[in-house]
């Protein structure tokens, strides 16, 4: 049976395979539901669906489970952590507003830290994780909150009835089933379910139509990290990184105004032919904590013609990603002091998208509201990360002390009564989504919408009619004032 079409136009696909809009649709029987022609099981019923186990949907799930809300998280992969684990975007980047880990994410980081992961470094504010104790801290926080993981279960289709989401249509290891739920929590970072369910949504930049560049990060170990210390932050006086080892960052970006004291080796790669020039653009690496000798490499980034949201072009970035790592770590074996023994010890899961779909939600995001430090009474979140648009624009930071609020509006639609969306794909502009999507914003932002589907599943009220300043403060994650 070919699902493409149903995957493109979500559950108003027509007469005979689902209910038009406003029809019923089909009632389980004998632990079965009607899907197309043919029968799938009922895998799962729940009060609240969580799709997507990155670090939005993670949060979004302990916590509407933890307030009350049966909750079943579907992961495509075999780990939670998304981009924070499969990706291996290791670094845990500040969000430069005071006072604005919720309570999740002070958890996150006291539990990383009971594993022997100390997650700050004491002199700057960046943080340092671990990829695999941070799966397990997220394994360990669902089962405390009674959270059912479906790990490897991908999400196919919707079915929908009255303009609500009534099942997810997923592929198991068994096949097709469906799941039930109250309310459904779109955690995918692409929007995908808002999509399915015919919530608006846009990618790309409004001056390009590109998305961000994709990464396809990568692990070396065997590095002798205080050697390299030695070339890079002694000889070369290179002082972007204010640590030293075991918290130590090297660094290079062609197309930022700043000039990386490492861009001439990396040059020298280019001329030489050993590197090409997109492998060169942009190179990062950063220590993991309790990984001695390993360091995460946040690069290549790959050409901007990969897009990821095009499926073709998202498959090739995959093979294309791949040869640049290999270029990139047997020019820094051969080269760079330190990497003499070094090899690659890990690639990454998945691409790094830094953005893809946005959905269009009660309230847009947009610059304005950074450069303004809007203020909401339905405040979720609060962040200062600047506008960090790579390969297309990179804003100076905030002052000092200053920050902006994403409003819980942003994370619900007029269109779909009991859906919320955490994560980068929330309502908001290319611009501004470059700002909030780094992962401790993200994580609160899933925190709320936890926290707000079980209240609304508790008080009998569609998650799109929540005022999140009527939810009692004792039971917020965050309180703008």
């Amino acid at each position: 049976m070919k699902l493409t079409g149903a995957v493109t136009v979500g559950a108003l696909a027509g007469p005979g395979f689902f209910p038009a809009a406003g029809e019923a649709a089909p009632a389980a029987r004998d632990g079965k539901i009607t899907y197309g022609n043919r029968e799938i099981p009922l895998l799962y019923e729940a009060d609240c669906c969580v799709a997507g186990g990155g670090p939005s949907g993670t949060a979004a799930a302990i916590n509407a489970a933890s307030h009350g809300a049966k909750t079943v998280l579907i992961e495509r992969g075999v780990a939670l952590g998304g981009m924070q684990t499969l990706g291996l975007v290791v670094p845990f980047m500040p969000t430069f507003a005071p006072q604005s880990d919720t309570p999740h994410v002070k958890k996150v980081k006291e539990r990383m830290r009971a594993h022997g992961i100390e997650m700050s470094d004491g002199i700057t504010e960046h943080g340092w994780s671990n990829p695999e104790t941070l799966a397990v801290v997220y394994d360990e926080l669902c089962s405390e909150a009674g959270v059912e993981i479906l790990y490897h279960t991908v999400l196919v289709d919707i079915i929908m009835e009255q303009q609500r989401i009534k099942y997810c249509v997923v592929h198991t290891i068994a096949g097709l089933a469906a799941v039930a739920a109250k309310v459904f929590i779109d955690g995918s970072g692409d929007a995908l379910l808002a999509r399915l369910a015919g919530v608006p949504t846009e990618k790309g930049s409004d001056r390009t139509g590109r998305n961000q560049p994709v990464s396809f990060r990568f692990e070396m170990g065997g590095i002798d990290i205080d050697k390299l210390y030695q070339y890079d932050a002694v000889e070369l006086q290179d002082d972007r990184c204010k640590t030293k080892p075991p918290y130590f960052e090297i660094a290079e970006a062609r197309n930022r105004t700043t000039r990386y004291k490492l861009e001439d080796f990396f040059q020298r790669g280019v001329a030489s032919g050993e590197l090409k020039k997109e492998d060169a653009d942009y190179i990062q690496a950063f220590t993991i904590t309790g990984k001695p000798g390993t360091m995460s490499m946040n690069c290549p980034e790959l050409p901007p013609e990969f897009s990821a949201t095009e499926p073709l072009s998202y498959s090739r970035a995959v093979s294309y990603g791949r040869g640049m790592i290999r270029r990139i770590a047997q020019y820094l074996v051969k080269h760079m002091p330190g990497f003499e023994h070094a090899y690659i010890s890990r690639e990454a899961a998945m691409l790094g998208a830094r953005e893809s779909w946005r959905i269009r939600g009660k309230y847009y995001m947009t610059e304005s509201d950074y450069h303004d430090r809007s203020r909401f009474a339905d405040a979720v979140a609060r962040t200062a990360w600047y506008i960090d648009a790579h390969g297309e624009r990179v804003d100076a930071k905030l002052p000092m002390g200053e920050f902006y609020e994403i409003p819980y509006r942003a994370l619900i639609t007029e269109r779909v009564p009991n859906l919320l969306v955490g994560g980068r794909c929330i309502s908001a502009s290319f611009v501004l989504q470059a700002s909030m999507r780094i992962q401790p914003t993200c994580m609160s932002i899933g925190e709320a919408a936890g926290i707000a589907a079980a209240w609304g599943i508790r008080h009998g009220t569609e998650v799109n009619a929540i005022k999140w300043e009527d939810i009692p403060r004792e039971e917020r994650s965050y309180c703008g004032d």
